[in-house]
C-alpha cells in the first residue's frame, strides 16, 4: 500500500493530465457533431479492417478443412469408381462388398522433401488413428507412397520420390505393366521399368495402378506417358512418365485401409522374408 501512494504522489501531476485529457475527449466528441462524426468514421473504420482480418483468417481455415474434405471425397470417389467398374467387368460373379470395400483415412502433411535422394514425407495421423504400415497414401490427384513407420499420432511415408520405392503400375486401358521408380531429379517425373517390348500404347496414355500391388487398389491415377525409351538390355521399355501429383504443394493426403489385402500383404512379407525379394 505504501508503494502504491509513494507511486500517486510521485505521478500524480501526470495522472490528473491523463484523467483531464480523457474527460476533454468524451466531452469534444460528445457534445460537438462534427467531430463526432468524426469519431464514428474513424471507429467504423478501424473495426471494419478488424473484422476484414477477422474473416481472412476464418476463409483461410475454412479452406484449409474445405480442401481437406475435398481431397478425401476425390479419393472416395474415386476408390468408388473403380469397384463399379470391377463389378461391371465380373457381372457374372458380382464383387461382395466387404472385398472390395476401402476406409479412407484423411491427414495432413507436416513435414515433406524433395532435393534428396531418398525423400521423406511425415503426416499427422499415426496407429491412434488406424493407420498401419503398408498401407497406401494417395491425393486427390494422385498416389502418393507408401506407410513406413508409425507413432500413435504421425506416421513416415515413403513417397514415390523415393530410390526404394517401387510401385506396380499399368498403362490405363492397355494391360501393359511395369514398375514406378524414382532416380532422382525432377520431382514432376518418373520412370515405369520393365514394359514388354510388345507393348502397344502413345504418348500420353494414363498410368494407373494396376492392383498386383499389396498396397494399392487398381486404377489410382499416376501419371501421363511423356516419353519412351529402351533399357539398358534392350528387352523391354522404359517410361518416362509426368506423374499426376505434385510433390510440392502437397497438404492433403488420405491414407487407403485396404483391409481385404492385409492377408496378401502377410503372404508377401513372407515371402519377402524367406527368399529375400522385393515387392510392393
Amino acid at each position: 500500500m505504501q508503494s502504491l501512494l509513494a507511486f500517486l504522489s510521485k505521478y500524480n501531476h501526470w495522472l490528473l493530465f491523463v484523467f483531464l485529457e480523457v474527460v476533454s475527449m468524451v466531452l469534444l466528441f460528445r457534445f460537438n457533431s462534427y467531430q463526432g462524426s468524426v469519431y464514428f468514421t474513424a471507429a467504423n473504420a478501424v473495426s471494419g479492417q478488424v473484422l476484414e482480418w477477422n474473416s481472412g483468417v476464418e476463409k483461410f481455415l475454412y479452406q484449409s478443412e474445405l480442401n481437406e474434405q475435398l481431397t478425401k471425397r476425390n479419393v472416395q470417389l474415386e476408390l468408388q469408381n473403380r469397384q463399379l467398374m470391377a463389378m461391371l467387368n465380373k457381372r457374372e460373379a458380382p464383387i461382395p462388398k466387404d472385398v472390395v470395400g476401402y476406409k479412407v483415412i484423411s491427414a495432413k502433411v507436416v513435414s515433406n522433401s524433395l532435393g534428396k535422394r531418398d525423400n521423406f514425407i511425415v503426416i499427422d495421423k499415426g496407429s491412434a488413428d488406424g493407420v498401419r504400415r503398408d498401407m497406401g497414401v494417395t491425393s486427390g490427384t494422385g498416389i502418393v507412397g507408401t506407410v513406413y513407420l508409425t507413432s500413435a499420432h504421425h506416421s513416415l511415408v515413403i513417397p514415390v520420390l523415393n530410390s526404394r520405392s517401387n510401385i506396380s503400375v499399368a498403362i490405363s486401358k492397355r494391360g501393359y505393366f511395369g514398375y514406378l521408380q524414382w532416380s532422382g531429379g525432377d520431382s514432376r517425373t518418373a520412370d515405369v521399368n520393365d514394359v514388354p517390348r510388345h507393348a502397344h500404347f502413345r504418348l500420353y496414355d494414363k498410368v494407373v495402378t494396376s492392383g498386383y500391388s499389396s498396397i494399392f487398389p487398381p486404377g489410382l491415377m499416376v501419371g501421363k506417358v511423356l516419353h519412351v525409351y529402351n533399357s539398358d538390355d534392350g528387352m523391354s521399355y522404359r517410361l518416362k512418365v509426368q506423374l499426376s501429383t505434385d510433390f510440392g504443394r502437397l497438404r492433403d493426403v488420405c491414407v487407403i485401409d485396404n483391409a481385404p489385402m492385409e492377408e496378401r500383404i502377410n503372404l508377401i512379407r513372407a515371402a519377402q522374408d524367406s527368399l529375400g525379394i522385393q515387392a510392393q
